[in-house]
């Protein structure tokens, strides 16, 4: 359910009213499996079932096509979309049913001045596929969305404050994805820019599990890892919310390490009902209010989300261009790249067998990501990628395959071979040490692909030589399955596809009717047309793809598990209304053409 505020302002763009229930629009579709992966067996035809899949086709019919199996089951999405800089060469293509928009149609959308709707156009793009990614997120589910802060960002803000609900903004994040600085376009100013945002919603931030609390020995905690190590910060009771609030005030529940004679003023169950009334928070984090546990096995795991993710701590879009182009071994043509890094921190705040989708995967990173945080941290997380572009094969996934089973990089070691701390004395023979550092250079130049220095570096004067080797990076093993968007499970005039498989069908109806995934497999025999029973209701799909079903009292054996009502689909009924009411069943008349038959 999306969580608005009455009062909340609302973007408007041309096309807009034709693409708020566009989603509903779009036809279900099949997805077709071409091949499983494993690193065992290689490729193969048979699927893995391993959880993790790679789509290829549009990702406004791919979403549509997962919610049968995914709607609310899908625990972290993140995706990159078109920053619309004018220099993506992206066109919009969807197919909405209206001439203003139809206009648009496989147009690459121009630069800011040369395309007046190329807002318009990224907003009527974005729009529907993030109705479907709100279906698909569970009720305590999050999303991260990168963009950038020049072109669609503040647009992309009010888009998301309207489909995910204000009140479910958690925060924004922000990546330093560059160490070059870039212009911001401002002559004038030179302003420049080496961060882009990340935005941050949940589904339904009131369902979001709290911070974690822990009891321990000496009293409740928040383990963390902190800054040296794993930590417990101080939790306080907020006094400055609510009817008599008071902000100069607040009460330590946790001190530092408890001293003789302190004691602890409240208990677990006390904490969860200040939780509940939103009075408990945690210190920020000072390392001074830490409290370090002592003993091994006592070490927490649970990290704090900081707001900036700097370039030393995740790789900047340079360091994953250069990453995928040595995972694919050769030039991939991709000017920038996401770190899988990056995503790996964001991984690190989400459960260990998590459901991850990327419906913009371009080169895989999240793929890459998730499957070497779960080689890291022993998870079980599980990644759908769906990329509409052709490299989704020979790009994408082959970067999965190729993560999964290994591959060659170079490794470059670094030797310190002079190393002289300057000080204010020896700074008045800076020639003799200079003189040395180059002796030393000349010697070892032999011994080293590369001799760097003399330089200076944390008041040292240095000589580094370096060695690149040819390495081979581990596989983090794991597999996947690999599927192409498929045929409309109606066509046009809304009549059943017959050529669609019965397991997509069975699947179809199934949803429609529960909003559940079907995860009951099909039975043979008499129960074979059963589909589930779920809320003591029934569900039958009695079909046969070659002739026509009738419900009658002759066909009743079909019904084969006790509930209080039943809902049976068949082409035809037999059994008058009131006999229906009696037997408490709800008859539902299959939608194909009957000129077939």
């Amino acid at each position: 359910m999306r969580k608005k505020t009455s009062a909340m302002p609302t973007l408007n763009w041309i096309g807009k009213d034709k693409v708020t229930n566009h989603h509903l629009e779009v036809p279900f579709r099949t997805l077709t499996h071409s091949y499983g992966f494993t690193p065992e067996s290689g490729q193969s035809p048979t699927k893995t079932d391993s959880g993790n899949l790679i789509i290829h086709g549009d990702n406004l019919e791919a979403l549509k096509a997962l919610l049968p199996r995914y709607e609310g089951q899908v625990d972290f999405i993140y995706i990159d979309p078109p920053y619309n800089t004018g220099e993506e060469k992206w066109a919009y293509n969807d197919n909405v049913n209206d001439p203003q928009i139809r206009k648009w149609l496989g147009e690459i959308v121009g630069k800011q001045g040369e395309d007046l709707t190329r807002h318009d156009k990224w907003l009527c793009m974005m729009y529907p596929r993030m109705c479907l990614l709100q279906k698909l997120l569970s009720s305590t589910g999050t999303i991260c969305i990168s963009i950038n802060f020049v072109h669609e960002h503040a647009h992309l803000r009010m888009l998301c404050d309207e489909i995910f609900g204000q009140n479910n903004f958690i925060g924004e994040l922000t990546w330093e994805s560059t160490t070059q600085p870039i212009n911001s376009g401002s002559a004038r100013f030179n302003l420049q820019q080496k961060v882009e945002p990340i935005l941050f919603y949940a589904k339904d931030k009131t369902r979001l599990p709290p911070f974690v609390l822990e009891e321990a020995d000496n009293g409740l905690c928040y383990p963390h890892q902190g800054k040296y190590g794993p930590c417990r910060y101080e939790i306080i009771e907020k006094s400055n919310s609510g009817e008599y609030a008071r902000p100069t005030m607040q009460f330590s529940i946790l001190g530092q390490r408890p001293r003789k004679g302190k004691r602890w003023q409240i208990g677990m169950d006390t904490a969860q009902e200040l939780i509940r009334r939103n009075r408990l928070e945690i210190v920020d984090g000072i390392v001074k209010k830490a409290i370090y546990p002592e003993d091994e096995q006592d070490k927490r795991k649970y990290v704090p989300f900081w707001s900036h993710l700097s370039a030393k701590e995740v790789g900047t879009a340079q360091s994953g261009k250069r990453l995928l182009n040595t995972i694919i071994g050769r030039d991939t043509g991709f000017d920038t790249v996401k770190p899988p890094q990056l995503i790996r921190e964001l991984l690190k705040h989400v459960r260990k067998d998590a459901l991850v989708l990327d419906s913009f995967a371009g080169s895989g990173t999240t793929a890459q990501a998730v499957l070497e945080q779960n080689a890291h941290d022993g998870g079980h997380r599980h990644f759908i990628l769906v990329e509409s572009m052709d490299y989704a094969e020979d790009i994408t996934a082959e970067r999965v395959r190729r993560v999964i089973t290994g591959y060659p990089h170079k490794e470059t070691e670094q030797v310190e071979i002079y190393s002289q701390k300057l000080t204010a004395a020896n700074l008045n023979h800076a020639d003799l040490l200079l003189a040395k550092a180059r002796s030393v250079a000349q010697a070892r130049k032999d011994d080293f692909a590369r001799i760097k220095g003399p330089t200076v570096k944390d008041s040292c004067l240095k000589v580094v030589g370096e060695n690149t080797y040819e390495k081979r990076m581990p596989g983090t093993g794991g597999a996947f399955d690999y599927y192409e968007l498929g045929m409309p499970l109606f066509t046009d005039d809304g009549c059943l596809n017959n050529e669609v498989g019965e397991e997509y069908l069975r699947e179809y109806v199934y949803y429609t009717e529960t909003r559940r995934p079907l995860r009951r497999k099909r039975q043979e025999g008499s129960g074979k047309y059963l589909l589930d029973t779920n809320n003591d209701v029934g569900y039958y799909f009695y079909y046969e793809k070659e002739h026509p079903t009738t419900l009658s009292l002759n066909t009743l054996d079909i019904v084969v598990e006790e509930a209080a009502l039943y809902v049976v689909y068949a082409d035809i009924c037999a059994l008058p209304a009131d006999r229906l009411k009696k037997l408490n069943i709800v008859f539902k008349q299959i939608p194909r053409d009957m000129k077939h038959f």
